[in-house]
């Protein structure tokens, strides 16, 4: 039997604990040493404050918490804790020291001591601002000279710009030691920074839905060495100006789910898997399985640098047929691509495959041109669309915009892991697609965006100083994520899902891999590393079901529906000719009520959670040959982590 902490997150251990607090007229979380959606009232002013560890290569050094100790009363705290940073060679310990007064003034402070010598790309304070209250916003700069700016967040994800090989931070948000931004139209909230100079980037670049303030300038050299014995001293200060309300905070109030049905419709964009990279044959249960998520494509990248490009190209065809998927064939070239190409078109016509679209890469570039989109065209014909773009994430495509006039979409990669791994982090990044495809379309004049991939952890490091270490013996390698086989994962997609295709103007979606650890099941024969990778053997994982649940329907529209509170609970809402279907997802490792506002009368609901996780995994046909239990709107209750789905007739 599983743990059900492995059903809902994939690991056996306790999250850490969440600790609400408050400040006067804020609310906020203590969470591992970390300071989480400070409020007023419900407007969210800052994100996440956190302490950073980050090694040569942007490895992040895990917070290890010991001697916490919590004073809090009902309009103040103090909180003293240690805190020790182990990755490789860095070994680093610090004091933190929280306090938040009556007022609304809230101290962060450290204080630390390297214990041994290492080289860093970052070390001390992160602030995050979210996006939703943010983006556009009026905010003040106070600089490291004294000097002043009236300026606004930007509204669009704007690039983290090379200046002489060094990344640079949106002008004017550098050298900063103040920031004030306007929370309401009577409150400013001021932000000040001791201990080193702060600048800020567009996380969005990298789908993190915030904009982060971080101390020490990317344009000073780094990595850079810690020699053992530097002690290091940062504090950061929140305190507001105006007339701040003290409101309550609501008790157990539901998430409200509403239909928007005046905004118009969007069509479910075209949603594909990625060929297993374990190259174990698609045995006949696993097609028959994956034939009934009726999926658009199956996504196969041919590296032409590899000698067996060939065989991979009529391995995934073959399975592609016996799937009736088409393909979408992502072709890393090389300076050589013209002879690479001409190779392809030949292997094409043995076989015959469909195709649904091409992506091309470059070998040694992060960005695709548009010559290789010429040649391409010329070799390949223009049967199947041909997309350029990046094999690594937005930000490299919104630095560095090509040419786009020979394609016809443009394409990036996206993981929620490039800066933060924690569920709460993870669960914030779907809110930033909408920008995302809203400042690439600017950028395309218009043309599509197609996303391949979409996976929980990145698959590469193009920021990388050096090799990858490879895992140690029974570890998992960096690009498997455990929560690939949980509840959380199929939430976490669902809420992709639903903000690219509510944003409109998708190419294609391309998504996880079709068996292993990094699929929607397991293989027959199951994990290699059972104690690091629980899942059952021959087994789906929710997101199979989350998938089979939209592939059931056919011609399908997207309503855009609202969460009051997405970081809870997120829903998409997809439309037939004959029904409504709502999907939803509980984002947390708490039970969530949820109150349906003009999403239909008198549903048929079934959901997969802790208590149906293994029926559902290992026997997913008669799962699914349940269709539910009739429900009203009245207040649903979703059990941690668990996914929902309710049809409505029309």
């Amino acid at each position: 039997m599983l743990h059900p902490n492995v059903m809902r997150y994939g690991v056996e251990s306790s999250l850490p604990e969440s600790i609400p607090l408050r400040a006067g007229p804020l609310s906020l979380v203590f969470d591992n040493g970390d300071l989480r959606y400070i409020r007023l009232g419900q407007q969210e002013i800052i994100r996440r404050i956190y302490f950073a560890v980050r090694d040569h290569n942007w490895g992040t050094a895990i917070n290890q918490l010991s001697a916490l100790k919590i004073q809090a009363e009902p309009d103040s705290f103090n909180i003293t804790y240690q805190v020790s940073n182990r990755l490789g060679d860095i070994d680093f310990g610090w004091q933190g020291t929280i306090t938040g007064d009556q007022s609304g003034v809230l101290t962060f402070a450290f204080e630390g001591e390297a214990h041994s010598t290492f080289r860093r790309s970052r070390l001390g304070f992160c602030v995050l601002h979210p996006i939703a209250e943010c983006a556009g916003a009026a905010c003040n700069l106070e600089h490291s000279d004294g000097s002043v700016e009236n300026t606004a967040f930007p509204r669009l994800v704007v690039p983290q710009t090379y200046i002489n090989g060094k990344p640079t931070p949106h002008a004017p948000f550098q050298n900063l030691r103040a920031m004030t931004h306007q929370v309401t139209s009577d409150v400013w909230s001021e932000l000040r920074f001791e201990g080193d100079e702060f600048e800020m980037e567009d996380q969005r670049n990298w789908i993190d839905a915030s904009f982060k303030t971080y101390c020490t300038p990317l344009a000073l050299p780094f990595p850079v060495e810690v020699a053992a014995g530097t002690r290091i001293r940062q504090q950061l200060q929140l305190t507001l100006h105006g007339q701040p309300v003290v409101e309550a905070a609501p008790v157990d109030a539901p998430v409200i789910i509403q239909c928007k049905r005046d905004i118009p419709l969007q069509p479910l964009p075209p949603i594909g898997l990625t060929a297993a990279s374990h190259n174990q044959p698609l045995t006949a249960r696993e097609i028959e399985r994956l034939k009934q998520l009726h999926l658009s494509h199956l996504r196969v990248e041919l590296n032409f640098a590899h000698a067996d490009w060939h065989s991979r190209l009529q391995k995934v065809a073959e399975e592609a047929a016996a799937l009736d998927l088409s393909l979408e064939l992502v072709l890393v070239l090389s300076n050589e691509a013209e002879s690479e190409l001409q190779a392809l078109a030949a292997a094409l016509t043995e076989g015959q495959p469909r195709i649904v679209a091409y992506v091309l890469w470059h070998n040694r570039e992060l960005v695709t041109g548009d010559a290789l989109a010429q040649l391409a065209r010329k070799i390949l014909g223009s049967d199947a669309p041909i997309g350029i773009g990046t094999k690594a994430s937005f930000a490299e495509l919104n630095r560095n915009w090509p040419d786009i006039s020979s394609a016809d979409f443009v394409s990036f990669t996206a993981n929620p892991q490039v800066h933060a791994f924690d569920n709460a982090s993870v669960a914030e990044t779907p809110a930033a697609f909408p920008a995302i495809i809203e400042t690439a379309l600017q950028h395309s004049g218009g043309k599509p965006v197609a996303l391949s991939p979409l996976t929980l952890k990145q698959q590469f490091n193009p920021v990388a100083t050096g090799a990858e270490t490879p895992p140690p013996a029974g570890e998992l390698p960096s690009k498997v994520d455990p929560r690939q086989l949980s509840l959380f994962a199929g939430g976490w997609t669902l809420a992709c899902i639903k903000q690219l295709a509510e944003s409109g103007h998708l190419h294609h979606i391309s998504l996880f891999e079709t068996t292993g650890w990094l699929g929607v099941m397991e293989t027959e024969s199951g994990t290699d590393l059972p104690h690091k990778f629980p899942s059952l053997a021959g087994g789906v994982f929710p997101v199979y079901h989350l998938l089979a649940d939209i592939g059931d329907l056919r011609d399908v529209q997207v309503l855009t529906i609202v969460s009051s509170e997405p970081l809870r609970v997120e829903a998409l809402m997809l439309q037939t000719s004959s029904q409504y279907r709502l999907l939803l997802a509980n984002l947390t490792n708490q039970p969530q009520t949820v109150r349906l506002d003009d999403c239909g009368t008198e549903g048929m609901m079934w959901n997969l959670g802790d208590d149906n996780y293994v029926q559902a995994a290992l026997s997913p046909e008669d799962f699914r040959q349940y269709r539910g239990e009739p429900i009203s709107n009245h207040p649903l209750t979703l059990q941690p982590y668990m996914l929902a789905c309710i049809d409505y007739p029309i």
